[in-house]
């Protein structure tokens, strides 16, 4: 890049998910610390949590506040600037975002702002699409951030409370049978069972889950044999597993289904469909029907040479192949390191940032401490091959402790995971308040 506008270019961060704050934190280091560019990350929200764990915060199963990273001192201590706030607009001609009012328990604490870059790297994210269905955005939680996982566990624990009290049936209802549906049925089985064993050992019969998929199978992403073995074991548990059936409508009482049936619900949740910010509608950006930023194969935003997209907030269809790259962790943290480990060529030397390469490593769903499945992908040892069990789950441990040393260095890391084995001893397995 010759055309820099400032001695110190700005990169500015929007987003502090997965791909966000590795860029933030391993930027900071390259970059911001020794002077050669400045550095800042946005995000509404204060704190960074893994969002594959988002399940397990919503259940209660996992300690939400243990797990979470404070953006302000993360930021202090790798050499980048956390500012608070919510992406309302961006106009790359005059290389700007535009950040909607901040409040904070309902007292405002900052107005609508405008902002500056010399560089913007877009991680925003993504949410559940609720296709325009009637009812889903007034009476469905959807589990996409740390807020709404933390408000759908209120309402759990007021629902289990209640049958607890009243002796009544627990009745959630879950539409989307992805890896989030299907985690969170498991998780929400564990927490009643849990929760069972503190004096009322018939809560667990009164669990009426219910997990609503409209295509043929669950786990569509998977191999058949997954899917099988998955629906079998949340059968077993006592889920009532529905495939093939469309969702057309949701009020305050449950479900309505294509065809005039009813599932009855006192909590409802969406996990079905990805879509991006409606925010880059407009911007002038390329977008796909979800909402994606359309982007090359360096990362770069089509059409634009300053600004860059990754993660489930852009869309990539390689060279050769049929269909875009797979809104994942893995693809959001490999491009995160791509990007980490070209830019400081491109934006000093002009060095073309290379031709994203995905390399898929395989793909894990965890069934609570019930099961767990994955692939190994199409790269190591045993290519293509399935794991199930201890094996499986183990691994999908260690993609969160490898998340954590990414951001922390090893030392931290290690005193992390100490502190969550002290923790388990020490505290209930579930949140009970």
């Amino acid at each position: 890049m010759t055309d820099q506008p400032t001695p110190v270019p700005h990169i500015r961060i929007v987003g502090g998910g997965i791909a966000g704050l590795i860029l933030a934190t391993r930027l900071g280091h390259s970059l911001g610390k020794r002077g050669r560019a400045r550095i800042s990350l946005v995000d509404k929200s204060a704190t960074h949590v893994w969002k594959p764990m988002l399940h397990t915060f919503a259940a209660g199963t996992w300690n939400i506040y243990q797990q979470q990273v404070q953006f302000l001192a993360h930021a202090h201590q790798h050499h980048f600037e956390y500012i608070p706030g919510e992406l309302e607009g961006l106009d790359p001609a005059a290389r700007r975002i535009h950040l909607a009012p901040v409040e904070v328990e309902g007292e405002r604490v900052a107005e609508r702002r405008s902002l500056d870059y010399d560089v913007l790297i877009l991680a925003f994210g993504s949410r559940a699409n609720d296709f325009g269905t009637p009812g889903v955005l007034e009476h469905c939680h959807f589990i996409d951030n740390q807020a709404e996982a933390n408000l759908f566990n209120q309402r759990v624990r007021a629902l289990v409370a209640r049958s607890f009290v009243h002796g009544g049936d627990i009745d959630i209802a879950i539409v989307g049978g992805g890896a989030t549906g299907v985690e969170l049925t498991a998780e929400l089985t564990r927490m009643v069972e849990l929760a069972s064993s503190y004096g009322d050992g018939a809560m667990r019969q009164r669990l009426r889950l219910t997990l609503l998929e409209g295509s043929q199978r669950i786990l569509g992403a998977f191999p058949e044999a997954i899917s099988e073995t998955a629906t079998a074991q949340l059968r077993a548990l006592g889920a009532d597993v529905r495939t093939g059936v469309k969702v057309v409508g949701a009020d305050e009482a449950g479900f309505v289904i294509d065809g005039g049936e009813r599932i009855d619900a006192a909590l409802k949740v969406w996990a079905a469909g990805i879509r991006a910010a409606a925010v880059f509608e407009g911007s002038g950006l390329a977008t796909n029907r979800a909402g994606q930023i359309l982007i090359t194969p360096d990362l770069m935003a089509e059409g634009s040479r300053r600004i860059f997209a990754l993660g489930d907030c852009a869309s990539l269809t390689p060279d050769g192949a049929e269909r875009p790259l797979p809104s994942t962790a893995q693809v959001a943290n490999q491009q995160a390191l791509h990007l980490i480990r070209h830019l400081p060529g491109w934006l000093e030397q002009g060095v073309e940032i290379p031709p994203f390469v995905f390399r898929d490593l395989g793909s894990l769903v965890s069934l609570s401490d019930y099961d767990a499945y994955g692939t190994l992908g199409r790269f190591g040892f045993f290519r293509g091959g399935l794991i199930k069990g201890r094996f499986a789950q183990a691994s999908h441990a260690v993609l969160y402790r490898r998340h954590q040393l990414t951001l922390h260095g090893l030392m931290r890391a290690l005193l992390l995971w100490l502190a969550d084995r002290i923790n388990a001893t020490a505290q209930p397995p579930i949140r009970l308040s």
